[in-house]
């Protein structure tokens, strides 16, 4: 066998091996050295293929797919800097838990340490942030095809349990890197069964239940992958506990037709000008909050008990504040807990360890203030033209089942602070991993495909510019882009440092306005363009909504610091 074939046999076994183990889609950024691997996942028609010339957006699209399917996609490069390009989606999907496999190819062994063109050292290229490294060596013929099955069903599982996230194979080929004739691809392998990973049964929660039970307190829910039926239980905890919940806008828990009742949507505005009862306790599932009113208001909470839910791998306790934490899936300890606080008998305090005076008014006294307060944030209509009213005004537009990709800065800020509760269901994302914002349409596209919905991406301008090369993968995949443009880099202007700097230096040195036709840029990657100045404007853009489409929503940047400062 010579080395073209070797190399694509070798190749087809490992892709045969990933679909057998149920991968969907790759991602291809062309290049030389990845030939085999390219022309080996083409050759599968149970592959969903997508050629992305650009690297960096090649791997956010890929984790777009995997935020969407909670399955990994392939993404695969050439070798040197095209590798080095998939790092800023790998740190992303590792701090955000997203299933990829990232597939590299390389110069064989003997090429390295010799100033070869294209070759760089691989090996761990991105360190810590993927789940595992394997180095695979050049094409061999002693290999067995089993060792393809065993490695794919390897890689697949670790991928995505017991906590998602990025892996990495590198795998060197030596020249040349096809045969001259192609030989049929081989058929898929039996695939290795792997037992779905055991439930972890929540401990006794009676002992906390005890300590919630009849006092004061919140519930908090920030980002995470939440199940099916998590929000009904959590309605129905937040009743036994009578606590408000706080629910973060990429929790999605604030769309959909559940009973939302006791739902706090706008505490990132009250926090920050009501004075209101303190909690005796805070119970946090999820990801730390994003917004920074409420973690401000986290913090000056040190009388109270703190409670983390979370998978076993994750922390996210940024405050060190939790006293408790409880290791688990969040329905299950949902459930349990409302298990718990649920009277068997008329002995329920007694059950509960508690005194049989015990008393839950000061736990609906204080719900009734925190629900008043949201109450009274809902009914503050503003209508001027800045990216909360944006982001409401399009959140109330969209059909039932849209998929919502959220930019980092001012645009996630909006969303989380105005973008207020809805009866349509609708799913909204962001990379909030590491909070960059590099690959925002990419991955708003690779969700678009992974979900076949209705897909839009709220985002800043110079999140745009960023990723505009990406504009062609949202006209490839009928992305509607909706643009808050603020004149650059609006969210400096709220962060604390903002006001000891002169004005002309904020503007030179961090918001940095850009100099762009957007329209122009919209045309050059296939997308149509459309500028909007008010919200009846954005509502008849929206009407219905159009795809492949850039709507640019012009916004006086001194309008856009005031309103959120009110």
């Amino acid at each position: 066998m010579n080395t073209g074939t070797r190399n694509l046999a070798w190749a087809d076994h490992l892709i045969a091996a990933f679909v057998a183990a149920g991968v969907h889609h790759a991602v291809l950024a062309p290049g030389a050295r990845s030939a085999p691997l390219a022309l080996a996942c083409l050759r599968r028609p149970e592959l969903d293929c997508q050629v992305i010339n650009d690297e960096r957006a090649a791997g956010f699209f890929a984790l777009g797919l995997g935020k969407a399917s909670r399955r990994p996609a392939l993404v695969i490069t050439t070798s040197g800097t095209a590798a080095a390009n998939l790092l800023p989606a790998i740190v992303e999907a590792n701090l955000a838990s997203v299933p990829l496999i990232a597939l590299t190819a390389d110069r064989p062994p003997e090429m390295h340490g010799w100033e070869a063109n294209q070759t760089i050292d691989q090996t761990k290229l991105y360190g810590e942030h993927v789940r595992a490294f394997h180095a695979l060596p050049p094409p061999d013929e002693a290999i067995e095809a089993r060792f393809f099955s065993a490695l794919a069903a390897r890689l697949v599982a670790t991928a995505t349990t017991p906590l998602p996230g990025p892996l990495h194979v590198n795998l060197p080929f030596r020249e040349p890197l096809l045969p001259e004739t192609l030989p049929a691809p081989p058929a898929l392998p039996a695939p290795i069964v792997l037992p779905a990973p055991a439930t972890q049964s929540p401990e006794n929660l009676d002992a906390i239940a005890a300590r919630l039970f009849g006092r004061p307190g919140v519930i908090i829910c920030g980002e995470a992958s939440y199940p099916d039926g998590f929000a009904q239980a959590l309605a129905q905890l937040a009743d036994a506990l009578e606590a408000p919940v706080i629910v973060e806008a990429l929790s999605n828990l604030r769309f959909g037709p559940h009973d939302k009742s006791r739902f706090v949507a706008h505490a990132a505005r009250f926090l920050r000008e009501t004075n209101l009862p303190e909690p005796a306790w805070v119970l946090r599932f999820g990801a730390f909050p994003i917004s920074r009113a409420l973690e401000r208001w986290l913090k000056s909470l040190t009388a109270a008990e703190h409670l983390l839910v979370a998978p076993p791998g994750r922390w996210p306790d940024p405050l060190w504040q939790s006293g408790s934490v409880l290791r688990g899936e969040p329905l299950a300890i949902a459930s349990a807990l409302i298990s718990s606080c649920r009277p068997a008998s008329a002995e329920f305090p007694e059950r509960l360890g508690a005194r049989r005076d015990v008393s839950i008014s000061a736990s609906a006294e204080f719900s009734t203030h925190w629900l008043g307060a949201e109450v009274d944030a809902r009914a503050m209509t503003d209508t001027r033209f800045f990216e909360g009213t944006i982001a409401r005004t399009l959140l109330a537009q969209l059909p039932a089942g849209c998929q919502v990709f959220v930019g980092n800065s001012l645009a996630i800020r909006a969303v989380d602070a105005f973008g207020g509760l809805g009866e349509t269901p609708l799913t909204l994302y962001g990379n909030r991993g590491a909070s960059g914002i590099d690959g925002s349409i990419a991955t708003a596209a690779g969700i678009a495909q992974a979900s076949g919905a209705p897909s839009v991406a709220l985002i800043g301008d110079q999140t745009l510019l960023h990723d505009a090369t990406s504009l062609a993968l949202a006209a490839r995949h009928g992305v509607t882009v909706v643009l808050l443009n603020n004149g650059g880099g609006g969210i400096f202007a709220h962060l604390p440092f903002a006001s000891a700097l002169p004005p002309e230096l904020l503007r030179h040195g961090w918001i940095a306005p850009q100099r762009c036709d957007l329209a122009a840029l919209a045309a050059a990657f296939g997308m149509t363009h459309e500028r909007v100045h008010t919200l009846e404007a954005l509502r008849a853009a929206l009407a219905p909504l159009p795809r492949g489409c850039l709507i640019e929503a012009s916004i006086d940047p001194q309008d856009s610091q005031t309103c959120f400062a009110h």
